[in-house]
C-alpha cells in the first residue's frame, strides 16, 4: 500500500489580502508604506433646504474642491442600520414606566418602528474625505519602500498629512459642514465593517485588548 506523502500546512490566510500594514493613532499605514487620513464628514438633510439654500451650498462644496491643493478621495459609506440597541433600550424605558398612559404610548411608539423597519430597509449613510499620502513624498528612498522604516515612515506621513487633515477641516467648518478626525479605535471599526459587509456596523471592543489580527476578511 502506497504511503501517502504528509502535505505541508496551508500558511496563506485572509490577512495577507488585506492591504492595510498598521493604524497608528490616526494614520492608516498601508503594506506599500503609502498612508492617509480619515475626515468623518457631519451630514446635511439637503432636501429640507429652500432651492436657495440648496444653491449656496452647491456653490460653497464646489467652491471647497476647487480650493484644494493636495488630492482627496470622498467616500460614502452606506450599510443597514441595525436598532436592535434602540429597541432594547426602548424595553427599558418600559419596563421602568410606572405611568400606565406614558407606557402605552412607547409600546405603541416601539411597534411603529419595527414596522417601519419591517416594511422599508433603513440605511445608516455616513461621509469620509480620506486625504492620501504617498511614499514618493519622501525622495529617492520612497521609490523602494521595502528599504524603508515603519515608524519614519508614519513620522513623515504625520508631518505631510496634518498640515492637509487641517485645513480641510477649516474649509469644511466655512461651509457650515462639521468634520472630525478619526482616530485608531474608529478606524478599526470603519475598517473592520469595510472588509466585513454582513458585520452591520459591529462596535469593538477596545483595540488595545486584542492580542491577535483584528482585521479579517470574511
Amino acid at each position: 500500500m502506497p504511503t501517502q506523502k504528509p502535505t505541508s500546512p496551508v500558511k496563506a490566510s485572509t490577512q495577507s489580502f488585506i492591504e492595510i500594514e498598521e493604524i497608528k493613532d490616526d494614520v492608516v499605514l498601508m503594506k506599500d508604506f503609502s498612508a492617509s487620513v480619515v475626515v468623518e464628514v457631519g451630514a446635511v438633510n439637503f432636501w429640507l433646504l429652500s432651492n436657495e439654500e440648496q444653491a449656496s451650498m452647491i456653490y460653497a462644496y464646489a467652491g471647497l474642491l476647487n480650493s484644494l491643493s493636495f488630492p482627496v478621495q470622498i467616500l460614502i459609506l452606506s450599510k443597514k442600520m441595525d436598532i436592535s440597541l434602540y429597541l432594547d433600550y426602548l424595553d427599558g424605558r418600559i419596563n421602568s414606566q410606572s405611568n400606565d398612559l406614558l407606557k402605552s404610548r412607547l409600546k405603541s411608539y416601539q411597534e411603529f418602528i419595527k414596522n417601519v423597519v419591517k416594511k422599508n430597509t433603513v440605511l445608516e449613510k455616513r461621509f469620509f474625505f480620506v486625504v492620501p499620502f504617498s511614499p514618493l513624498e519622501l525622495g529617492v528612498s520612497g521609490a523602494s519602500p521595502g528599504s524603508l522604516n515603519k515608524e519614519y515612515v508614519i513620522s513623515r506621513a504625520k508631518t505631510s498629512l496634518y498640515p492637509k487633515r487641517d485645513n480641510l477641516i477649516r474649509l469644511l467648518e466655512k461651509i457650515g459642514l462639521r468634520g472630525s478626525v478619526l482616530q485608531g479605535q474608529a478606524l478599526t471599526e470603519l475598517y473592520y465593517n469595510l472588509y466585513n459587509p454582513s458585520s452591520t456596523g459591529r462596535r469593538l471592543a477596545p483595540i488595545e485588548s486584542y492580542t491577535d489580527v483584528v482585521m479579517a476578511q470574511t
